[in-house]
């Protein structure tokens, strides 16, 4: 019997689905929305939330259970000093969580993230999900414009034109 049972297996050993989840809620701390099963989705949802949690407390052991929880590991000393400072403005998950996003939800009291459910997969007609922050505000990326944009003393005049008779 499966009473009061509430982790789903997800077809996975402890340790696997435990390292899957991990790799997901990093997914979605980096790129802010992840697609996957609907299963998956709720599974790493708790996970989500919990990591918030511990984002809004902001203490170095809140800090600490972070990191192992997620298996984050910084680039070690194979980097020099330059690539592992970018390293942690880009890739650190741990930091991104604890500096950006926990901020923003420090006056909700839960449900920091949002399910969309799809349609089914073509391949095994799996039932598919986006997994995302509450707040998440797509940004559009806008091309850099081939025509710079010139000062208003080198603009031409635009009283230039000829009457004609």
């Amino acid at each position: 019997m499966r009473h009061l049972k509430r982790t789903a297996k997800l077809g996975r050993t402890g340790q696997h689905r435990n390292a899957m989840l991990a790799n997901l809620v990093s997914s979605l701390i980096l790129h802010k929305r992840v697609t996957t099963t609907l299963a998956k989705a709720k599974a790493a949802r708790s996970v989500a939330e919990k990591m918030v949690t511990l984002g809004k407390k902001g203490t170095l052991h809140a800090r600490r259970l972070a990191n192992a929880r997620l298996r984050t590991h910084g680039p070690g000393n194979t980097l020099r000093k330059e690539e592992r400072k970018l390293w942690r403005q880009e890739k650190d998950v741990v930091r991104i969580l604890f500096d950006e996003i926990a901020p923003t939800y420090k006056e909700r009291r839960g449900g920091y993230t949002r399910i969309v459910r799809l349609s089914q997969r073509q391949g095994d007609a799996a039932k598919v999900a986006i997994l995302e922050w509450v707040d998440f505000q797509p940004v559009a990326t806008v091309a850099p414009s081939t025509t710079e944009a010139k000062p208003a003393d080198e603009a031409k005049p635009a009283d230039t034109k000829v009457e004609s008779k």
